[in-house]
């Protein structure tokens, strides 16, 4: 048995929170590029070269590459051998967005209640999803979403009898409808199986996977390129402007499901799509 101090998970989550908001991964960076030099709208190719430059002033400035930095989305894979000592322990994940956020001075964008609102002024408390694994290892990824995307999300309950066509339409649809309201180019994830609310976390899970990895099965990596020609097939283009390009990338990710069902869920993420891990 491993014993772990919560203090180590809070100075873990505090560095990746403010490194996650400063930085892109590669793999997005390496899109956006990439996008540039396919793009043949003039306009939409200047929009990706001032993406670029930002990125670029985001790292000289030591600033957020995006003003929008999201609500904390904490995933944390835990080895069965691991016990954490010296407190709380999601307390300690709470006081690791708290700091993270403070000392970071990053954009404080959580309130208390939905309807009655109220900012929190810490941007807690943040969104955990933890999964034991074996080992005495602790994986952790912070990935801060803004709401510009995630309000365009969706999820669809289909039957066993939608075809592929029809799952298709629907993660096309759902793009078509966000217009430039999440910031495109976007990054597209996709949740398939599961049940309502598995499939909505895969869909989250996919956005964190690197876009230069495909789905390990050949019937989904091929299912993700033909989503994707389709949905750059829409025309919206750089923040809407038209063009080539309106999604960067798009993964699939999957799960078993009921017999009767076929839930599929598309959640959004704009350009700086962040993700930031780290292990204990």
């Amino acid at each position: 048995m491993r014993e772990i101090d919560v203090k180590e998970l809070t100075s873990c989550i505090k560095q990746l929170c403010i490194k996650a908001n400063k930085e892109l991964p590669c793999s997005v960076k390496k899109a956006i590029s990439k996008a540039r030099e396919q793009e043949c709208s003039e306009i939409c190719k200047s929009v990706l070269g001032d993406l670029e430059e930002n990125i670029q002033a985001a790292k000289e400035l030591d600033v957020p590459v995006c003003q929008d930095t999201g609500m904390a989305v904490v995933f944390l894979e835990i080895g069965q051998d691991v016990h954490f000592i010296g407190g709380d322990f999601n307390e300690a994940v709470n006081e690791g967005v708290r700091q993270g956020y403070l000392e970071g001075l990053l954009r404080l964008s959580v309130v208390a209640d939905p309807i009655r609102r109220g900012n929190t002024n810490d941007n807690t408390p943040a969104i955990l999803h933890t999964s034991i694994i074996p080992g005495d290892k602790v994986k952790i990824m912070v990935a801060p979403k803004g709401f510009g995307s995630e309000n365009m999300s969706a999820i669809r309950m289909f039957t066993p009898s939608a075809t592929r066509q029809e799952i298709i339409g629907f993660v096309v649809d759902t793009v078509r409808k966000a217009g430039s309201n999440p910031c495109p180019p976007v990054i597209v994830g996709v949740g398939i199986g599961g049940d309502f609310e598995q499939c909505a976390l895969l869909a989250k899970q996919a956005l964190c996977r690197d876009l230069d990895q495909p789905n390990p099965d050949p019937f989904y990596a091929e299912l993700e390129q033909e989503m994707l020609q389709q949905v750059n097939q829409l025309g919206i283009g750089s923040q809407g402007f038209g063009g080539d390009v309106t999604a960067l990338g798009l993964n699939i990710e999957t799960y078993a499901t009921h017999i009767a069902g076929l839930p599929v869920a598309v959640n959004m993420g704009c350009h700086v799509t962040r993700h930031m891990c780290a292990e204990l």
